[in-house]
């Protein structure tokens, strides 16, 4: 698998481009964390985390795969734009707290990424005139 990175991910000028960089297809690795759970559970519980999360958020604008216009308004997660394993949080691997491999988004998008899943276009859909349905995501 490639490595991917941040710089190369916000060139992409729309967001299906961005998710079709970072899409696994299902191939999440060949080894997740199963009984490890509590391996990254402490991780995303640090202080360390917690920090590089604020940043990260940040510097993305609160944006799904960091793309203005796609704001999150709750749920919003930060991804390991190169999937992680337990391996690597024993060994206190750098990249895993390192901005170039994160990018913030949804649970949806997040699933969509590295379950194959349908991604879906967040945003306001276009109103015509008499529409009296509320506005609504997914």
């Amino acid at each position: 698998m490639a490595i991917r990175t941040y710089s190369e991910l916000i060139q992409a000028d729309a967001f299906v481009d961005r998710f079709d960089y970072l899409k696994l297809d299902g191939q999440v690795g060949h080894e997740t964390f199963g009984f490890d759970r509590h391996l990254n559970q402490q991780f995303y519980a640090s202080p360390q985390w917690k920090q590089i999360r604020a940043y990260v958020i940040s510097r993305d604008n609160g944006c799904d795969l960091g793309f203005p216009g796609y704001e999150i308004a709750d749920g919003l997660l930060i991804h390991h734009i190169n999937p992680m394993t337990p391996h690597d949080l024993v060994s206190g691997e750098e990249w895993i707290l390192d901005p170039e491999y994160l990018i913030t988004t949804t649970k949806q998008t997040h699933n969509a990424i590295h379950f194959g899943a349908d991604i879906y276009q967040p945003g306001v859909p276009d109103r015509t005139p008499g529409d009296t349905k509320l506005w609504q995501r997914g």
